[in-house]
């Protein structure tokens, strides 16, 4: 077994881990992060992205995170394969473990950037279009299919926000609903039906989707169990996923105070996580914006607040 010992520990290779890595390597507190299962977070399995500030002409998903990464390594950040199983907060300094007992890790300071994973249908086809007409961000891919037909599915609040939001760009939204009634605010609900452009399919499930290269369509059921069954397709190039993220917090147990979605809970115009010392960043402790410009944000601030927080405990 290999044990580290670092003024900082970063968990998560992402906007948020990266930023960080690089303001907490600017800062001479030598670093250490370990990348996870998937470095480079959502973003690796994101084609075109288009509103992370400094790319003119935009950029794919990956190279942005090979930038993020390599500008981290520049200023000395080291980085750890594996993933964090398991973390003792309870003491100064903490103990982390990753994988199966291969590397014990002693930090001073730790920043939990994490993400948060969207949470999918399950269709065997689903990853074959993840890129290619699939998402999970309808801010962040909804620019791609303007004046083109696209689908929602889910019914909640972010289901009709996006599809909201993409008729603003797109020449028809279908919203694919599995209840018989949205679960939206009643403010929410009346921007849906209000809008010409959006077709709410109610008592609907998607069976598959098709399209030879690129997403052309989806297959769907309605009234599924009843004398009404129905099965049918629609033509569309983008399908939406709005049915919610899990952020990645499973490794912590009870270390940390989580808020009932499982998010980290920080302090307000903070950081600062239940546990003083640790830090939260990122779309693990934001399930508001989850966007890539926010969590890099926010990864600057936790390593400031860390570095603030080394600076006052040797007072």
């Amino acid at each position: 077994m290999s044990q580290y010992t670092t003024r900082c520990l970063i968990i998560g290779a992402g906007p948020a881990g990266y930023t960080a890595g690089i303001y907490a390597s600017r800062a001479n507190l030598n670093p250490i992060m370990v990348e996870g299962a998937q470095p480079g977070g959502q973003l690796i399995t994101t084609t075109d992205v288009e509103n992370f500030p400094g790319y003119v002409e935009g950029v794919q998903g990956p190279k942005l995170m090979d930038d993020l990464r390599a500008q981290a390594m520049r200023f000395g950040l080291e980085i750890i394969g594996g993933e964090v199983t398991s973390v003792d907060f309870s003491k100064r300094p903490f103990t982390v473990s990753v994988g199966n007992g291969q590397h014990s890790i002693v930090a001073e300071t730790v920043i939990v950037a994490t993400g948060a994973t969207a949470r999918y249908l399950g269709l065997s086809d689903e990853q074959k279009y993840l890129g290619m007409g699939v998402s999970a961000c309808a801010t962040c891919d909804g620019f791609f299919f303007r004046n083109r037909p696209v689908a929602v599915v889910g019914g909640g609040d972010t289901a009709c926000e996006e599809a909201v939001y993409l008729a603003g760009i797109c020449s028809k939204v279908y919203m694919i609903v599995r209840r018989d009634v949205l679960r939206a605010s009643k403010v929410m609900q009346k921007r849906v039906f209000d809008n010409e452009k959006i077709e709410v399919l109610f008592n609907t499930s998607t069976l598959s989707l098709f399209g030879e290269d690129v997403l052309e369509g989806a297959h769907l059921i309605s009234n599924r169990g009843t004398e009404n069954e129905n099965e049918y397709d629609i033509a569309v190039d983008g399908f939406f996923l709005a049915i919610g993220h899990s952020p990645v917090t499973g490794f912590l147990g009870d270390a940390l105070k989580l808020d009932e979605g499982g998010y980290i809970v920080t302090e307000p115009g903070s950081t600062a996580t239940s546990v003083e010392g640790v830090f939260a960043a990122g779309d693990v402790a934001d399930p508001v914006y989850q966007q890539a410009v926010s969590a890099a944000g926010m990864g600057c601030r936790a390593a400031l607040d860390a570095e603030r927080f080394l600076i006052m405990s040797e007072d």
